[in-house]
């Protein structure tokens, strides 16, 4: 009970300061790319560029073989791009606590919007790419369906597993600055142990399960099951459960590590 207070009280407050929220959101994704000639369109190059590269390597260098009868690049898209949400958001939430002393500091400001406004700026990002991936299949000539949707539903999951991260990551790092380097190492480890640009299929079947238990496997999963193989989310099984008592646990714990850390961040920074 204690734990589910904590979280409420915490959503409670993001609810109420859901103006601010979106303003500072707002005034972060044009302070993050100012001073620089293209702006806020780096935020796109960059993770296009990546794409490209991985596709230009796979598709033309290993002259990679269509997954289950589907392009290679469409297969590879729906990997990469709830990873490069997640990735983005979870990083820059980890150092928003830290890289905004000043904001700490003032007794009336709610430490609580920051982890949040850095994943909404990611998220901003996110949907032209989901934009992008719809236009993609398009092109290649499958048309939208009913199954598409779900891809709302996963970027939810992925918002609601950042989150919770984030506030264990965020509030650890003010008092133990390697956290950060322990999260951005953990991405890169991720990275590769997720199956984003290779087949579970190339694993035997017997250690399948282990690489299920991964969350970023269900959300790219249900990524390429809204696209690609068209299965609704509660056809996988026991990795919904595990998602989301991952999640749930993830947000639960985060929620009561921010609020017993909160009163000394502004003495340790």
């Amino acid at each position: 009970m204690h734990y589910l207070r904590n979280f409420y009280e915490f959503v409670a407050s993001l609810w109420h300061n859901k103006g601010l929220l979106w303003n500072l959101t707002k005034k972060d994704l044009k302070q993050r790319y100012v001073g620089s000639y293209l702006g806020i369109l780096w935020a796109f190059i960059q993770p296009a560029i990546t794409i490209c590269i991985f596709w230009f390597v796979f598709q033309v260098g290993f002259k990679s073989m269509p997954v289950d009868n589907f392009p290679f690049i469409l297969w590879l898209i729906c990997g990469m791009f709830p990873w490069f949400f997640f990735s983005d958001a979870l990083q820059a939430a980890t150092s928003s606590i830290y890289n905004n002393s000043f904001l700490v500091k003032k007794v009336v400001f709610r430490v609580s919007l920051l982890p949040m406004i850095q994943i909404l700026s990611a998220l901003m990002v996110n949907m032209f790419f989901v934009a992008v991936l719809f236009l993609m299949f398009a092109l290649y000539g499958y048309m939208p369906s009913i199954y598409n949707l779900q891809v709302f539903y996963y970027l939810f999951g992925s918002i609601c597993l950042v989150f919770g991260l984030s506030l264990v990551t965020s509030s650890l790092v003010v008092f133990m600055k390697d956290v950060g380097q322990l999260v951005a190492m953990l991405i890169q480890f991720g990275f590769w142990g997720t199956p984003i640009f290779w087949s579970l299929k190339l694993i035997p079947e017997s250690y399948q399960w282990v690489f299920k238990l991964n969350p970023m496997y269900y959300i790219i999963e249900g990524y390429r099951n809204s696209f690609i193989y068209h299965k609704w989310f509660w056809e996988l099984g026991y990795t919904n459960i595990s998602f989301w008592l991952f999640t749930v646990a993830a947000m639960l714990f985060g929620a009561f590590i921010f609020k017993t850390l909160r009163p000394h961040f502004a003495d340790v920074l």
